[in-house]
């Protein structure tokens, strides 16, 4: 099991916490952990566990939550700057890619352990995920709007296509198989904006 070490000693509870319930989550799976587990690997008690994180299932919502927001703000970013749309999207369309494979622990744990979160979180969850989308999807609009995007499909139909192939990249992408992962943003990127030519 991964001990905290000297190196982690400096890094604060929230994010120790955090890095050993990803750890423990990803290699046991999030029911066969214990919280006894994730306090021993990241060297606190279960008192500083209560105190940054409710339960267990709050660590779960936070490990996707915490990509999703990193995720947010790059989206806001490039759909906020002065490039033409097609830049803007392709660069958008990749970074989910680069940052999905950048977390790759945190969205296979998600995927695989998100029915043992409560209603409410799961909706919580569900909520933001929607909003990441729908600001996707403006992007998309805006250019078929412009007459840069093909109307042929559906701009709804687009964003489950590019999110469909991000979602399925922890159960096949490997960082020692034959494509980078900028490699792999670039060729679904570019598959997607293929998709969009008029």
């Amino acid at each position: 099991m991964a001990k905290v070490t000297e190196s982690d000693a400096g890094t604060p509870v929230p994010q120790r916490l955090l890095a050993a319930a990803t750890r423990l989550f990803a290699e046991q799976g999030y029911d066969r952990t214990s919280v006894q587990e994730i306090v021993e690997a990241a060297g606190v008690t279960k008192g500083a566990l209560y105190h940054y994180f409710g339960s267990k299932e709050d660590l779960l919502q936070e490990v996707y939550a915490r990509v999703l927001r990193l995720q947010q703000e790059r989206l806001d970013a490039y759909a906020d700057s002065d490039a033409p749309i097609e830049e803007r999207l392709r660069a958008a369309a990749a970074d989910v890619v680069v940052t999905t494979i950048d977390n790759l622990d945190d969205a296979a744990i998600f995927f695989r352990s998100m029915h043992h979160l409560s209603p409410e979180k799961n909706k919580q969850v569900r909520s933001e995920r929607r909003h990441y989308h729908e600001r996707f999807r403006a992007l998309i609009e805006e250019g078929q709007k412009a007459g840069v995007f093909s109307t042929a499909t559906p701009a709804d139909l687009v964003v489950d296509y590019h999110f469909g192939s991000v979602h399925h990249l922890s159960t096949w992408y490997r960082p020692d198989g034959p494509l980078t992962q900028q490699q792999v943003a670039d060729h679904l990127a570019d598959l997607l904006l293929r998709a969009l030519r008029p």
